[in-house]
């Protein structure tokens, strides 16, 4: 078979075949990764609802709905359910006002209105400073931990603004910020049944 002149039509015919190729194959790629990718993040989700939700045998994250909390803004809220009653929820959160911006966390309470348990999501906060939150706030030292407060008491505050939770040491900034973002939460959910009565939310 002879060899093929280099010329432009097939300089440009063998162009075309590499790229269709190489589509194809990214392609194929791209889908993969991204069924991976999104187990993988419901995966995670499930995990936070479980860690700070009180126990229950429904899917949260089927009977999930969004609801308004004070700004205007809303967030999401997973219900948690055994044997058909409600036991809680989870309720993602987040605020913009932590020292390096954007803390998102997972919040469960019970159907009281107690802060069951929490899970800070994503953070940029200083290392060894506002990166504390996750452990610091869960432990009982003083008037460190919120885990068992009555958000129907008061919403949570530091101790320096009037409140009785303990900022982290030299991180008051995000200390204010990730107690901004557990009141979100709970505001998501006091206009429910889990503690007013009222069945405005399902």
């Amino acid at each position: 078979m002879g060899k093929l002149k280099s010329t432009l039509p097939n300089i440009v015919l063998s162009l075309t075949g590499i790229c269709l190729v190489a589509g194809v194959a990214l392609g194929a790629a791209n889908k993969y990764t991204e069924t991976a990718i999104a187990a993988s993040k419901a995966a995670e989700l499930e995990n936070a609802i479980r860690k700070v939700a009180p126990e229950f045998d429904n899917n949260p994250t089927d009977e999930q709905y969004h609801a308004a909390v004070a700004d205007g803004d809303s967030l999401t809220v997973y219900p948690a359910k055994k044997v058909g009653k409600r036991t809680g929820y989870a309720v993602e959160s987040y605020t913009k006002n932590g020292f390096s911006g954007l803390i998102r966390v997972m919040v469960g309470f019970d159907v009281n209105g107690k802060l069951n348990n929490y899970s800070v999501l994503e953070h940029n906060e200083t290392p060894g400073l506002g990166s504390k939150m996750n452990e610091w706030f869960s432990t009982d030292k003083n008037r460190q931990s919120v885990i068992g407060r009555d958000l129907t008491k008061g919403l949570l505050k530091v101790s320096k603004d009037g409140g009785d939770v303990d900022a982290i040491t030299a991180a008051t900034i995000s200390s204010r910020a990730f107690l901004d973002a557990i009141n979100r939460a709970y505001s998501a959910i006091s206009g429910s049944d889990a503690t007013s009565g009222a069945t405005t939310q399902k």
